[in-house]
């Protein structure tokens, strides 16, 4: 997927993706510690992971912690505690991106800086608690927990351009995942694919910060 032709001036607001933009995240510390607790292979429950219904559920804050820990004892065929699934489950972070602090610093000096993440309610309690310096760069977060929409649904965006009050069009949006970007530029953003903070970089450069 190409990268918009940014340039100086091109931009009132940036908005950055939290995992794996902002935030490493590395699942497999979370099967790690379910397959500990539950003694068994982690390539067990690797294989029988899916981000089924009740994730996207518990993304938009339609089900509880509670329901979809339920939902993943179902799927993955063990008999874990829900403290055992949360210990896990929060497990998935595992710093931050390397590179990115100082160029969150260098850009808010610049302009506004908002975040949109799909997530849900204990990777936020989480997250929020353990980045907070990080995450102080953001002038809003806009969570699909709290929200109701998720990435890459229209009326996410929509939602998230509203409560901006800047015009798609003059937003750049950073993501890793190709449908998102797809959908942000659907939706009139100018976005950058994510594959590491030196894309991040680039942009800024090139747009003259």
């Amino acid at each position: 997927m190409t990268s918009p032709r940014l340039s100086p001036g091109a931009a009132d607001a940036l908005l950055f993706d939290l995992g794996r933009v902002v935030l490493d995240i590395d699942f497999s510390q979370a099967i790690a510690c379910w397959a500990t607790h539950a003694r068994c292979a982690p390539a067990e429950l690797v294989a029988r992971f899916v981000r089924d219904e009740s994730y996207r559920q518990h993304e938009v804050g339609t089900i509880s912690d509670a329901a979809y820990f339920d939902s993943l004892r179902a799927m993955l065929g063990i008999t874990i505690s829900d403290a055992q699934f949360l210990e896990g489950w929060n497990a998935i972070f595992a710093g931050e991106m390397p590179g990115i602090a100082p160029l969150l610093a260098r850009a808010a000096r610049r302009m506004p800086l908002y975040a949109f993440s799909n997530t849900n309610r204990p990777h936020v309690e989480h997250f929020s608690k353990a980045y907070g310096p990080l995450l102080g760069h953001f002038r809003e977060i806009y969570l699909s927990s709290t929200i109701g929409l998720r990435k890459p649904d229209t009326a996410a965006y929509d939602h998230v351009v509203k409560a901006i009050g800047v015009p798609a069009s003059r937003i750049v949006f950073f993501d890793d995942l190709a449908e998102n970007i797809e959908g942000a530029r659907a939706c009139g953003l100018q976005a950058v694919e994510v594959r590491s903070s030196r894309d991040v970089a680039d942009a800024l450069e090139a747009l003259g910060i």
